[in-house]
């Protein structure tokens, strides 16, 4: 009797936990527009971002970053003709800085073009690193650069928008002065952040410091700062320079994090970012997380990466996992007969469901 008690006890918990990870919802942060526009000789023109914008709606991506519309023409008439956009799925987001060391926010242009956007919800980002403030911004204060983000987040949820706050350089930063990173945090989440976003900037983490570090933040947020567990809502920016940006993304929100930010196509600065078209299908198909897209949204991403792709005049990487013209091609004979009596033989998911096709059959 206390053998069968104690596998019912067991079974229990298990299904508890697997009823948690099916429930668990994944925030999808689309940030295309802006780091996908960084990549090498891409230059999505209005129009282009428009017609882009409206694909990730209709595939159910939660937020769409607009781009920085202090930052170039381009941008900025981008938000303008946004104005008169009707998106069903997703809620659109402009990007900029914190104010500017030493200068009242009211008096900064990049903050009131953000204003001037007029999108319900903005993000922003601010210095993590101390290096960073020592080294990049001229005032070399460390305890000014917790107002700029302490001041700038203030004033923008006094003009009622959702703040999403990027920490940048913040994995960098944790690891060279953890006091100080986790003091960035403390000033954004008291100054009614909605978001803590946690970012690799220089893309060099592994999975396992990204996840220590992600519990730990959640911990020392919750249970040392006392801030409440449901306000604390933490984010993932992993950049992709020693090839581990889905990766990392992944560990993130294995570890807790609740919004995951990524590019179609894993398009980006340097050697890019996270690669939507990978985390979407992990995280819906893999990882069973609710991401807000339907079984009949995800049969687009394949026709969504190309879409893409074309937009950004890209060559199609025909190798790319899940949604790559090869990434369901079979050649070797024992391979194809295999495929022809039972397709799972040799294939970790059935093409179909992210839109792909079986090739070599």
């Amino acid at each position: 009797m206390i053998k069968n008690s104690i596998c019912r006890d067991a079974a229990r918990k298990i299904f508890i936990n697997i009823k948690k990870i099916i429930m668990q919802k994944i925030i999808l942060y689309d940030t295309t527009l802006r780091d996908g526009n960084q990549a090498e000789n891409i230059n999505f023109s209005v129009q282009d971002r428009i017609n882009i914008t409206k694909q990730l709606d209709n595939i159910g991506i939660d937020y769409i970053e607009g781009g920085w519309p202090g930052a170039s023409a381009c941008e900025r008439n981008f938000f303008n003709v946004a104005k008169q956009m009707s998106l069903n799925n997703s809620k659109l987001v402009a990007f900029c800085r914190t104010r500017k060391a030493m200068t009242s926010i009211k008096e900064d242009a990049q903050i009131k073009a953000l204003i001037e956007a007029e999108t319900n919800a903005v993000s922003i980002f601010g210095k993590s690193r101390i290096f960073h403030i020592q080294y990049l911004m001229k005032n070399n204060d460390a305890q000014e650069n917790l107002l700029m983000i302490s001041d700038t987040i203030s004033y923008l949820k006094d003009n009622n928008k959702e703040v999403i706050y990027n920490a940048e350089q913040f994995f960098d930063g944790y690891k060279e002065n953890k006091d100080y990173a986790l003091s960035t945090l403390k000033a954004a989440l008291s100054a009614g952040a909605d978001y803590l976003v946690l970012c690799d900037t220089n893309g060099g983490s592994l999975p396992f410091e990204i996840e220590n570090i992600t519990k730990t933040i959640l911990k020392t947020l919750i249970n040392d700062y006392g801030f409440d567990k449901n306000l604390v809502k933490i984010g993932i920016h992993a950049h992709n320079d020693i090839g581990l940006a889905v990766a990392n993304s992944i560990y993130a929100v294995k570890a807790g994090a609740v919004m995951a930010h990524g590019t179609i196509n894993g398009y980006g600065e340097r050697c890019g970012n996270a690669d939507l078209t990978a985390l979407i299908p992990i995280f819906k198909i893999k990882m069973n997380y609710d991401c807000s897209i339907t079984s009949e949204q995800l049969k687009n991403l394949t026709k969504l990466s190309k879409f893409v792709a074309d937009t950004a005049k890209k060559t199609y990487y025909q190798f790319q996992p899940f949604v790559g013209k090869n990434a369901f091609a079979h050649k070797a004979g024992m391979h194809i007969s295999a495929i022809k009596k039972a397709p799972k033989a040799y294939e970790h998911i059935d093409p179909e469901l992210i839109g792909n096709i079986r090739k070599g059959i």
